[in-house]
């Protein structure tokens, strides 16, 4: 997992509240675990005029230019501004994977639902809960200057807004230790691999007929 440690892209505002998974990554193309190859279905429905299928090229596809991540000012945001709920419906870790394979490091809203926020940790995105009253402030200047860029630290736990405003944001320490060193479930459990080898060669010695193979 890449780690996150400080991070500055371009904003992009999605100004929709309870964003659904099934909105972030419809459906249909929940089929593959490879965790890659999702960026161009993410809003999949927002996105484009049609319905997308599983292993279906996107080009030429007609695209809904309303949409703002098809305006040309925000082509390769990183970072995206939500409303309150962000995430929310069904627990597919598909969601992130999406996001992370468009390009998005962080997510900042004023809330997000459970499951996806804790998915987001595991797949090395940043979701940020703002109070409603700076978010709206970062959506009215991203908004207002085409190329805006947003400034996260993770380190530090702030957001710099275009402006210069700065806002602190809360995070779990355990969960900034491990996206600061990129440590997803498996990293955290090699850590422990001497530990575990040690561990199998004792109960290896103490209990020989448990690691018996079924042929013998």
């Amino acid at each position: 997992m890449r780690p996150f440690t400080k991070h500055t892209g371009l904003a992009a505002p999605l100004d929709l509240a309870n964003v659904d998974t099934d909105m972030i990554i419809p459906k249909q193309f929940l089929k593959s675990i490879k965790r890659t190859g999702f960026g161009k279905n993410l809003f999949d429905e927002l996105r484009y005029e049609d319905e997308g299928q599983p292993d279906q090229s996107c080009e030429g596809r007609p695209l809904r230019q309303d949409f703002v991540l098809n305006q040309s000012r925000y082509a390769g945001a990183s970072v995206l501004l939500a409303r309150q709920n962000f995430g929310c419906g069904s627990s597919r870790e598909h969601a992130p994977w999406a996001l992370d394979d468009y390009g998005i490091r962080s997510i900042i809203a004023p809330s997000f639902a459970d499951i996806f926020y804790n998915n987001c940790f595991k797949n090395g995105l940043l979701p940020i809960v703002l109070d409603a009253e700076d978010v709206d402030q970062l959506f009215a200047e991203v908004d207002g200057k085409e190329g805006a860029q947003i400034d996260i630290d993770l380190q530090n736990q702030t957001v710099t807004a275009p402006s210069g405003a700065k806002f602190e944001f809360v995070v779990d320490q355990f969960r900034k230790h491990c996206l600061l060193n990129g440590l997803d479930d498996i990293g955290l459990t090699l850590q422990q691999e001497e530990n575990i080898r040690r561990y199998e060669e004792k109960r290896m010695n103490e209990a020989p007929w448990l690691f018996l193979s079924r042929e013998q």
